[in-house]
């Protein structure tokens, strides 16, 4: 079934009877040659780019729970490739990159709005450090646009820009950043993946790896063994724990990270909008919530809730922001589970179990590289090579002292 709009003036028109699922519900076989464990975004764009750019290979998705019912549907929603460091940028690049051609390659509407971001700076050092990831952006060719406070008057005028204590004295835009449906892609992918011959088996929790003379043969799941040439884990917060299972411990924490959605509101924020003194984000979804959130809890956690005194933190900067948005009701909140890397850069690479890959410490931005983390996760499963964009991202650089520590705030996962 391919959508179009001639598709659902079709249904419109004969009582909407023609719609099928949108993948199917297979049960596991006995082996596979790639078994992808996580059935998140990151996993399902895995498998999609497996089947879309080496179809020959029988490929798995394994997850524990549903479809998007981990951090994929806990997020806030938002795209971007404002990066400076050579480890990050490209590859962020890439990923906005296959963003903005996302809906017509999975044809299925994930509501990609390149509605633009604005990072707000208070201080002229801060300026100055935009300038400087400014530059680093237009050499990558992601764009960007330096604009100084009377400019954002205009843009902005909600905002609050004589506070005494965090006066806003410009930002750094990149026109081409924005928003996509987080339910939107996971399906879209999903599909995508189903309808080249993937598996996606649901509700098969991995319990365990069956590894030979440091070989992977398979994983032990709640619905018996499935063995596989080869074994990629993309499980996010998840991540310890799952290769704990293969015996490795890993430079990486598990914390919880709130969002919040207000209640309905008529037009008012077109952009993204980050506090420059402050951890806090904010843009309106579709439905006219106000769509926000800040710092990750301050301690481990695998819980999908947060605790209060995160809630006061981003609620104050919001006011500091724009006062305007105490006036309007919180509606609700959430939590996903971030894999936080001691840099707070990710990790994609084979690890020493020869057949075992892993895919993790995405930390804040886990959601806009869902693209580019299939893409280049797919290519290394099935090539046993890194890609060019991801050359840095290995799990050794710590042991090495090559850190991609993109904010400079040192091994500190909390932080970053």
């Amino acid at each position: 079934m391919k959508f179009s709009g001639f598709k659902v003036l079709k249904e419109a028109l004969t009582g909407h009877k023609g719609w099928g699922p949108l993948w199917r519900n297979p049960d596991p076989k006995p082996s596979y040659d790639i078994i992808i464990v996580g059935g998140g975004g990151h996993g399902l764009s895995t498998a999609f780019y497996l089947a879309k750019n080496f179809g020959h290979l029988k490929v798995a998705v394994l997850e524990k729970g549903w479809l998007g019912s981990g951090n994929i549907g806990r997020n806030t929603t938002i795209i971007r490739s404002n990066y400076l460091l050579p480890g990050n940028q490209p590859f962020y690049e890439l990923s906005m990159k296959l963003w903005e051609n996302l809906e017509q390659e999975t044809n299925f509407n994930s509501m990609v709005s390149q509605r633009g971001i604005f990072n707000l700076f208070h201080s002229d050092g801060q300026r100055d450090a935009y300038r400087r990831r400014g530059n680093a952006m237009m050499i990558s060719g992601a764009g960007a646009k330096l604009v100084d406070a009377a400019d954002l008057r205009e843009m902005l005028p909600y905002l609050n820009f004589d506070n005494a204590r965090f006066p806003i004295k410009g930002a750094l835009i990149q026109p081409r950043a924005g928003t996509a449906r987080h339910d939107g892609v996971v399906w879209g992918y999903a599909r995508g993946a189903d309808q080249r011959g993937v598996d996606i088996i649901q509700n098969c929790e991995v319990t365990g790896f069956r590894i030979t003379n440091g070989q992977v043969e398979g994983v032990e799941t709640t619905r018996g063994f499935i063995g596989a040439k080869k074994v990629g884990v993309a499980v996010a917060g998840s991540t310890g724990r799952v290769m704990e299972k293969a015996g490795m411990r890993l430079p990486i924490e598990s914390h919880v990270l709130q969002a919040f959605v207000s209640e309905g509101l008529k037009p008012l924020i077109d952009n993204v909008i980050t506090f420059g003194a402050g951890h806090f984000y904010i843009s309106q979804s579709d439905k006219g919530g106000l769509v926000f959130g800040g710092d990750i809890d301050g301690y481990n956690s695998y819980a999908q809730r947060g605790n209060l005194p995160v809630v006061e933190d981003v609620l104050e900067g919001g006011m500091a922001l724009m006062p305007m948005i105490g006036r309007a009701r919180l509606l609700r909140n959430w939590g996903g589970i971030m894999d936080m890397s001691m840099d707070g850069s990710p990790i994609i690479d084979e690890t020493p179990v020869s057949g075992l890959y892993l895919n993790a410490g995405w930390c804040y931005g886990g959601f806009k590289a869902t693209p580019a983390s299939g893409f280049c996760f797919a290519h290394l499963l099935a090539t046993g090579r890194s890609h060019e964009v991801t050359a840095q991202m290995r799990l050794d650089r710590f042991a090495r002292g090559y850190v991609i520590d993109e904010k400079g705030v040192g091994a500190q996962p909390n932080l970053h």
